[in-house]
């Protein structure tokens, strides 16, 4: 089959992309970042805000987010240390409305009864599970790279995704992605052969733009000397097996008393929507089956 000219992207813009959505990739990473995003915290203060996160899991976050150049770490005493965002970190909010944005327009949802009028309505996911949940569909292990192919070529053969996205891995290894790729709803085959983004595969463009964006630009002396070691390693590098959609259980729900002693959150990202502690941290985390339709999958 006939293929378009070589993809347009640049090395560096996959480059900037993966090691992006490695930052992003880790489990309550995004929720800890956005917890930050309106003021500084000390450490104390994240557990009413994320009550369900153990210390051994709210501490390696911190300290990746931290060495990564988007939380800094200020200690005024011993016993005086409060995380905020740096200006790297400020800058990532809007590239996060952007992946909110499209999560909460093409991931599937459940119907839940309106609490008022009792009819079915889709149920309401907080953006920081709509950014989780759309990370984990294209974080894992080479699908950046295909997904990367498919926008620029339209239509591409298994051998030419091979080549162009796992080069060294030969042609047998491209299918296990591009089949995970097509249950998440993201591409789909396009017969004789070929392979082709679904509509909501080709609605990923806004998030690699903005992400590249974010990731090209010039980091103030500042942030570099705040990040510490070479960072994330590409998704496309990583050893062990094939990585999969992480099962998103549910995160414990949020005691009544820790909720009403919850401080309010709001943050108005540039360019983006307001996040107020309600629409990130007040309710369960629900499981999220797939929808009749299909369409990809949380």
């Amino acid at each position: 089959m006939a293929t378009t000219a070589p993809p347009p992207a640049t090395p560096n813009d996959l480059l900037g992309v993966t090691k992006t959505l490695d930052l992003l990739a880790p489990r309550w990473s995004v929720w800890v970042l956005m917890t930050v995003s309106s003021q500084p915290l000390r450490y104390a203060e994240f557990k009413p805000r994320l009550p369900w996160l153990a210390d051994g899991q709210l501490h390696p976050r911190l300290r990746h987010l931290t060495n990564a150049g988007v939380i800094e770490r200020t200690e005024y005493a011993p016993r005086h240390v409060t995380y905020g965002l740096t200006s790297r970190g400020a800058a990532l909010l809007p590239v996060l409305s952007v992946i909110a944005s499209w999560g909460d327009t093409y991931l599937e949802k459940g119907l839940v009864a309106n609490k008022h009028t009792g009819e079915m309505e889709p149920e309401r996911i907080a953006p920081a599970q709509n950014i989780d949940d759309t990370v984990a569909l294209i974080a894992p292990r080479h699908a950046t790279p295909i997904l990367f192919s498919l926008q620029a070529r339209g239509t591409a053969t298994a051998k030419t995704l091979a080549t162009e996205a796992m080069p060294g891995y030969g042609l047998t290894a491209v299918y296990k992605p591009l089949e995970r790729l097509i249950d998440d709803g993201l591409v789909t085959a396009s017969g004789s052969g070929g392979y082709q983004l679904t509509a909501s595969g080709r609605a990923l463009t806004p998030i690699f733009e903005a992400i590249s964006a974010w990731a090209t630009a010039p980091v103030s002396e500042t942030d570099a000397r705040r990040t510490r070691g070479p960072g994330a390693a590409l998704s496309q590098n990583r050893s062990g097996p094939w990585a999969t959609t992480p099962t998103r259980h549910p995160a414990p729900a949020v005691p009544a008393a820790a909720s009403a002693a919850r401080p309010a959150l709001t943050t108005t990202p540039p360019d983006g929507p307001a996040w107020k502690s309600g629409d990130l941290f007040s309710h369960q985390i629900p499981a999220h089956p797939m929808s009749p339709a299909g369409g990809p999958r949380r």
